[in-house]
């Protein structure tokens, strides 16, 4: 009962003085809510994470189609994920672990634009390392 009391105590006190700061906030300003300010989000960003509009895979800067040396994935425009060969999954295998790190959304977004789907596994590792790259990203910026 008394541990009860104290969370009660503490919780009135914590709101006390967080309904003095606001009082004290709306004071310095003139009487007025503070106005806080969302940077404008470029069309097709969903605001997740820093680089939304670099690294997205939706929001395409151009339509223009860039090859990786990977002409011969043209051969799978339409196919479905489940429908590849453990030998073409190579090939789509073999061609992303030669790319760069700084292309690998690059690569996603043409693959995308050309209408090729990758095969499931190939997707689970990109997006693996994509993830991995957003979060190196974010602790260099802190």
């Amino acid at each position: 009962m008394t541990g009860a009391l104290i969370i009660l105590l503490a919780t009135l006190v914590t709101g006390a003085v967080l309904y003095a700061w606001h009082r004290y906030d709306m004071k310095r300003n003139g009487g007025e809510e503070p106005v806080v300010e969302e940077p404008e989000r470029p069309e097709g960003c969903c605001g997740q994470h820093a680089v939304c509009e670099k690294e997205s895979l939706l929001a395409f800067i151009d339509n223009e189609v860039v090859y990786y040396e990977d002409e011969e994935l043209d051969a799978y425009i339409g196919k479905l994920p489940e429908d590849y060969t453990d030998e073409q999954i190579e090939q789509f295998r073999d061609v992303f672990y030669t790319l760069r790190q700084d292309e690998v959304a690059g690569w996603a977004r043409s693959l995308n634009l050309r209408g090729i789907l990758l095969p499931a596994i190939i997707q689970e590792e990109l997006l693996m390392v994509l993830s991995e790259q957003r979060a190196n990203a974010q602790k260099t910026e802190e």
